[in-house]
């Protein structure tokens, strides 16, 4: 993933090095989108909407070692970039060597697309997205631009009949209906023209300057145009593409002189941990290249203000209120990004009640599951995914293809609707809370008189009564005791007063 990459606005960078993080989301959420114009993209985005519930995953050479993916290799001071694995974590080159060398032991044996497409079908997800290239530049395709690949003869898992990992992946869960999505880091920092040998590297950017050495730039562009072309031609229909690394970008002067400005006034010695740098990758160009290969493409420029970040990726975290525009938190579900030894998985109430609040704001959650270097997912990945099943089988009409509904939330009660005008009332059960209360109330809507309302999975029509101020369910006895799942009982009511 990406720690803070490009500037959205100058003064958001300002904030965000000042650790006022919460404001300049704020800001950042509030202001800046910029809608497609294309009729495919604007169709393919609604549908995308209406899927709510996908699956990330995070996998390379990295696994071997149970650490946050890449980012060791960057020369940066903070926390993501700490060397603790190798023989010698104090000498970078040393250390950039051996971590390169991961590539001559990874051999993911236990390798099984089919039974990770099973369970994210079961668990209810509807579209995947796969990290084909991590900032590492290590590709997990056969990339015919590099040897720096899965594929390569440098890797023990080539001569394996699934060694293309990123085609069996697909292939796999477009095979179980759900969606594809690439996942492509801009920055490469494996490749000659990004991180050219001659230079050491001083940060996360290229270690040259690309207006000084334009043909070795415009190298560096063609190779990325290459390798995205080569994902969006040979590995079938493709639904999703989703670019970290925003820092690669064009970047005005006046935005890159407001950085450095402000950047400066607040480090007391003048020393900068990195720096921006105008990096014009020639999205646009990319974009349309791209979607002649596959109309109405979904081009997430994550991080990028601009037309080609088609849905804000929130990263880690859920926003506080809807959002106007389409949008998907980005969430570890255990351990880290990367595969991480015995992860601890979030429960099936907090990955539940978490997918219930996201799409009540009118968002997707896309879940991150990591691989180990074997191949395999760690069982608190299947726990939690069986747990998503068993409620989304009761209760996947109140998520899939809903909108929110003001106030989309009333204490521990969420809400969505449909394009019927179905209303879906989401109770959120307290920790230990295996019993429905007998009376819910709810103060800020009011059923149309004479409507039905119904516990999802049962067919019982249940009573109800207007207040002076909204209106309460009377749950009888036997419901209680039995609800149709766990964690969140959801309620459906035909119509509202108009």
């Amino acid at each position: 993933m990406t720690f803070y990459s490009k500037p959205f606005l100058s003064l958001i960078i300002v904030l965000i090095f000042t650790q006022n993080v919460v404001l300049a989301q704020a800001i950042y959420e509030d202001e800046r989108y910029v809608p497609e114009t294309d009729p495919l993209v604007i169709k393919k985005l609604e549908q995308w909407q209406g899927l709510k519930f996908g699956l990330l995953m995070h996998w390379g050479t990295y696994s071997q070692w149970g650490i946050v993916e890449s980012w060791s290799l960057c020369p940066e001071e903070y926390g993501w970039c700490e060397r603790k694995k190798g023989r010698n974590p104090q000498n970078y080159f040393a250390y950039k060597h051996e971590y390169e060398a991961l590539q001559t032991t990874f051999n993911p044996v236990k390798f099984d697309p089919d039974k990770w497409a099973r369970a994210a079908k079961n668990a209810g997800m509807k579209y995947v997205v796969f990290t084909t290239k991590h900032h590492d530049g290590f590709c997990m395709f056969d990339s015919k631009y590099t040897d720096y690949k899965i594929t390569s003869p440098n890797t023990p898992f080539s001569s394996h009949p699934k060694a293309n990992i990123a085609k069996e992946i697909f292939k796999a869960f477009r095979g179980e209906g759900l969606w594809t999505g690439a996942y492509f880091s801009k920055p490469d920092w494996n490749v000659k023209s990004y991180w050219d040998p001659y230079f050491p590297p001083k940060d996360r950017n290229v270690n040259y300057s690309p207006t000084d050495y334009p043909k070795k730039w415009n190298a560096y562009v063609e190779f990325t145009h290459n390798q995205i072309l080569e994902l969006m031609t040979d590995y079938g229909k493709m639904d999703i593409l989703w670019l970290d690394g925003g820092w690669v970008a064009k970047t005005p002067k006046a935005e890159i002189s407001e950085w450095y400005k402000h950047t400066i006034s607040n480090t007391s010695d003048g020393y900068l941990k990195h720096r921006i740098v105008n990096q014009d990758i020639k999205m646009d160009a990319l974009v349309d290249k791209v979607r002649e290969k596959q109309p109405g493409l979904i081009v997430v420029d994550r991080a990028v203000h601009g037309k080609n970040q088609n849905y804000l990726t929130p990263e880690n975290r859920v926003p506080e209120k809807t959002l106007p525009y389409p949008w998907e938190s980005c969430i570890i579900s255990g351990g880290g990004w990367s595969y991480t030894p015995n992860a601890s998985y979030m429960s099936g109430m907090e990955g539940i009640h978490m997918l219930v609040d996201i799409v009540a704001k009118g968002g997707n959650l896309l879940l991150n599951i990591a691989p180990s270097p074997e191949g395999e997912w760690q069982q608190g990945a299947y726990e939690l995914l069986k747990e998503y099943g068993d409620w989304m089988t009761v209760n996947n009409s109140a998520i899939y293809n809903t909108a929110p509904i003001f106030p989309y939330k009333e204490n521990n009660i969420c809400m969505t609707q449909n394009k019927d005008g179905n209303v879906f009332l989401f109770y959120l059960a307290s920790a230990g809370e295996d019993r429905v209360p007998s009376e819910i109330v709810i103060k800020s809507i009011n059923p149309k008189t004479g409507t039905q309302i119904r516990m999802l999975g049962s067919k019982k029509n249940l009573k109800w009564k207007k207040l002076n101020e909204g209106f309460k369910i009377i749950i009888p006895e036997s419901l209680q005791n039995m609800p149709t799942c766990k964690y969140a009982w959801t309620f459906k009511i035909n119509e509202l007063e108009s």
